[in-house]
């Protein structure tokens, strides 16, 4: 990092010094990396002072090299979009989330030149070490609670300063996969498929890359928090909760827990919305937001599908449960 951003960092976390611990992860397509630093001689943080941050450093290349090789100026510009929503996430929203929707806390954001910093709570020393890389019924509990605290939290809010459109694969920012796309009928319908989720009567703040490497869990695995706030906006939220899913279970999980997990969902929200109820202009029907967005659930499942299929079509999360609710809402739309 050049001197401007050493600063930057001891000024907004009142260090002396700083020592870089560990690289926690190289960033997409080779954007740059996200460090945990331990702080020295820190003095002006609120109690009790942290020892560790965590910076996203986001240094812009010269050249795109993704891994998939989707090497486009669209594929560029959506990625440096996204690295301004996430700091107006942390800027201007973060705050606003609680302990059923936890997210780190920001420290600080700096855009200089072609770089972007972001300084971060560490989850880690704040009880949510653990990564969990194939998760039971159970560990997916809390990560669906978040996500409806999430979306009750921010139900019909205006997107300012975030995606108008959340999630990675919306439509109008993948032109590229739309064109290699060979299932002739899903790309005919995708724009059918994008206004219908866009048309929603309920909308809300979506995470939009909802997926479970996204979640930090607590030791005993009952509560998350959730990082990586690019492609947050505006959108029905079953787009998170499909695409959450389809990152947990395989195809005969996803048949299997369907149900349940919805069901849990739900029931989240709807305890959620109540609890937020009296903060609200308006009463919330209850009834008739769980039955559009259960209405929603295989359409949102279907436009990620659209995107994957054009992406990666040999991935494996296009199996015979994607194409089935695939299927169906192809049906649906044409009558």
């Amino acid at each position: 990092m050049k001197a401007t951003i050493k600063t930057f960092i001891l000024e907004k976390t009142g260090a002396l010094s700083y020592v870089e611990l560990e690289e926690i992860q190289v960033l997409w397509s080779g954007y740059g990396q996200i460090v945990r630093l331990a702080l020295q001689g820190a003095t002006n943080l609120a109690n009790p002072v942290p020892k560790t941050v965590v910076v996203k450093h986001v240094d812009l290349p010269d050249e795109n090299l993704h891994p998939r090789g989707w090497n486009t100026t669209i594929s560029h510009q959506r990625k440096v979009h996204s690295y301004h929503v996430e700091m107006n996430w942390y800027q201007n929203w973060a705050s606003r989330c609680n302990e059923h929707c936890r997210v780190p806390k920001n420290f600080g954001t700096l855009k200089d030149g072609q770089e972007f910093i972001v300084i971060l709570e560490d989850l880690d020393a704040s009880g949510y070490a653990l990564r969990i890389n194939d998760a039971s019924l159970s560990d997916m509990y809390p990560c669906l609670s978040w996500l409806a605290n999430f979306h009750a939290l921010f139900l019909m809010e205006s997107p300012v300063g975030l995606w108008d459109t959340g999630t990675y694969w919306h439509l109008a920012t993948r032109p590229d996969e739309l064109a290699a796309l060979d299932d002739k009928e899903l790309k005919q319908n995708a724009p059918v498929i994008d206004k219908t989720l866009g048309n929603a009567r309920w909308q809300t703040l979506v995470h939009g890359d909802a997926k479970l490497a996204n979640f930090c869990f607590s030791l005993d695995r009952q509560k998350v928090a959730a990082v990586d706030f690019q492609y947050v906006g505006k959108g029905c939220g079953m787009k998170d909760v499909a695409y959450f899913i389809g990152s947990c279970l395989s195809e005969d999980e996803c048949e299997q827990h369907e149900s349940t997990l919805l069901d849990y969902y739900f029931k989240e929200l709807v305890a959620a919305l109540k609890r937020s109820e009296a903060k609200q202009e308006h009463p919330i029907d209850y009834v008739d937001l769980e039955r559009e967005w259960r209405d929603m659930y295989p359409i949102a499942w279907t436009d990620f599908y659209r995107f994957l299929k054009g992406w990666s079509p040999d991935h494996w999360k296009i199996h015979r449960y994607s194409e089935r609710l695939a299927q169906e809402t192809l049906n649906r739309l044409s009558k």
